[in-house]
């Protein structure tokens, strides 16, 4: 994990689609969704999406993917006093391919830490890497499998990976339990 230094909540429902900010419009990143209070999820936020996440008051970022953050991102975050998780996870379609479960259960210890909140957990298309963190996040909440992989669905759509499903599936949270109780009250 690589970690980089930088209050207020708002209902928002997914946002599949990004248009650009027209005269100080709020504009969403792609796939844009509330997880649970003060947790968000979305695809990779462009500076268009800029004033839309400053409305989050947001604390952290956490990116999950291994590329570098770009210097406008870079220079968002170092202005609004937000600080980067970097998680990097290299994107697989590989059927066979592990996804690093020691970064999942790092980055899931960031979630739970209520300092970090409110927070935006995103990779490129805040689909496959972002939707194995929340899956895994929802096994924490004691959600039914079913409807972790309707929401993991409801995100990756027609680009759902079975690999995905299966690592949710197999993630072990003993080791997070002691931490769990503290995100299902959240107060932000």
């Amino acid at each position: 994990m690589k970690a980089t230094m930088g209050a207020q909540n708002k209902d928002v429902s997914v946002v599949e689609e990004e248009s650009p900010g027209v005269g100080g419009e709020l504009v969403p990143p792609l796939n844009f969704a509330m997880v649970d209070n003060g947790v968000f999820r979305s695809g990779f936020p462009e500076p268009s999406n800029f004033t839309f996440l400053k409305t989050l008051g947001l604390r952290s970022i956490i990116y999950l993917c291994p590329e570098e953050y770009p210097e406008k991102n870079m220079e968002f975050i170092k202005s609004n006093g937000i600080q980067l998780f970097q998680f990097g996870i290299d994107p697989s379609k590989e059927p066979f391919v592990n996804i690093p479960d020691e970064k999942i259960r790092e980055a899931l210890k960031v979630v739970l830490d209520v300092r970090n909140r409110p927070l935006l957990i995103h990779c490129n298309r805040g689909k496959h890497r972002t939707g194995c963190l929340v899956g895994c996040l929802r096994k924490l909440q004691r959600w039914c499998l079913s409807s972790v992989f309707a929401e993991y669905t409801r995100f990756a759509r027609e680009k759902k990976r079975e690999s995905d499903e299966r690592f949710i599936e197999k993630f072990d949270t003993s080791s997070l339990k002691h931490l769990s109780t503290s995100f299902s009250r959240l107060k932000s």
